[in-house]
């Protein structure tokens, strides 16, 4: 055989040689994406901005989570493929294989952390709650509370109910901007619904007034089968140009000052909050209602109660009276019960 083709033939060989290689490797590296890895539990790793892929593999092929780093490696760039994770917290199911992981961080598949904004609250808590959630970016703390309404775009509007209390998910980083954002949005959704399909006849002007009562509402009883009938209470009252005498409206006004209880003194001494020394609704809600609250204010019980006072047996429960005179009875039944004395109270 002549020189040239003893050549030929030998190179022919060895590509042959090396392509059933390569293909071998396709072949092993194609398998190896789709093998689960050893970790039999769930990783949570965090990825950070501009973190390599490269890395992110290595810390989890530490962790159990990729079976082989090098060779996922290996495998995108016979490829030619270059993913990007994208930034937040991950939580990587057990046995995931190679591709699966790739796909959850490029699609950024993240672990939602969620936050809870309790009905009742007041702003001041609310933004207690923001600043302590170490999966926020704190765009707005330290701010004042003027100031980040403007920054959402409602200059001059007191915060102060104006937040919808849900439990809101997000990714880590999210700005505690966005979730006032969405707070707020959705108690102007659920506020204009059923400001909407309200009641006829109520002696409130204006949805933001429904929002005044039905956050004294909130705050007066924790039992939702109760709320109309509260609400009902301070309809009645409104209509007959009665004092909303609220505590929780009391309570507000003092602010720093109160101390747990309320005094006769407190009672007695003027703020703008307290409804046992003006009439009328107080200037701004006292909390964020939830929506049931907002429904019984809006829908309240067709009862012609003036008065309620807390029955004292434990159960969060109220007695409601139409009357001056069965109110004071109702009102010494809880004292007795609860073992206290009878206080000087304001004029109906």
């Amino acid at each position: 055989m002549p020189r040239a083709l003893r050549i030929l033939a030998l190179l022919l060989a060895l590509f042959a040689v090396a392509a059933g290689a390569a293909f071998g490797l396709w072949r092993h590296l194609d398998n190896e994406m789709d093998r689960p890895a050893p970790s039999a539990d769930a990783v949570r790793i965090q990825v950070m901005p501009g973190e390599s892929l490269r890395l992110i593999l290595s810390r989890l092929q530490q962790q159990g989570a990729v079976r082989n780093a090098r060779e996922v490696e290996w495998y995108l760039r016979l490829h030619r493929l270059r993913p990007r994770a994208q930034a937040g917290n991950y939580e990587v199911a057990p046995h995931s294989s190679a591709r699966a992981v790739l796909e959850q961080f490029q699609s950024g598949r993240v672990v939602l952390e969620q936050l809870t904004i309790v009905e009742g609250w007041t702003f001041l808590q609310l933004r207690h709650a923001l600043d302590g959630d170490a999966s926020l970016v704190h765009a707005t703390r330290g701010v004042t509370d003027s100031a980040l309404m403007s920054t959402l775009g409602h200059e001059a509007q007191a915060p102060e109910g104006r937040f919808f209390p849900d439990t809101y998910r997000f990714a880590a980083g999210t700005s505690d901007r966005r979730i006032l954002e969405l707070a707020y949005e959705r108690m102007q959704a659920a506020l204009a619904a059923a400001w909407e399909t309200r009641a006829p006849g109520l002696p409130l002007a204006s949805a933001d007034e429904a929002l005044i009562l039905a956050s004294v509402v909130e705050k007066e009883t924790g039992r939702e089968d109760e709320r109309p009938k509260v609400a009902a209470v301070f309809v009645n009252r409104l209509r007959r140009g009665m004092r909303l005498q609220s505590d929780p409206t009391v309570i507000y006004g003092l602010g720093e000052r109160y101390d747990g209880s309320i005094h006769t003194r407190d009672l007695e001494t003027d703020t703008p909050y307290n409804s046992y020394t003006r009439a009328g609704l107080p200037p701004t809600p006292i909390a964020m209602p939830g929506i049931a609250s907002l429904q019984a204010t809006l829908h309240p019980a067709e009862i012609d109660a003036l008065y309620f006072v807390a029955t004292g047996t434990g159960d969060g429960g109220h007695q409601f009276s139409s009357n001056l005179a069965e109110h004071d009875l109702a009102l010494r039944a809880y004292l007795k019960r609860i073992g206290a004395h009878e206080h000087k109270a304001a004029p109906p």
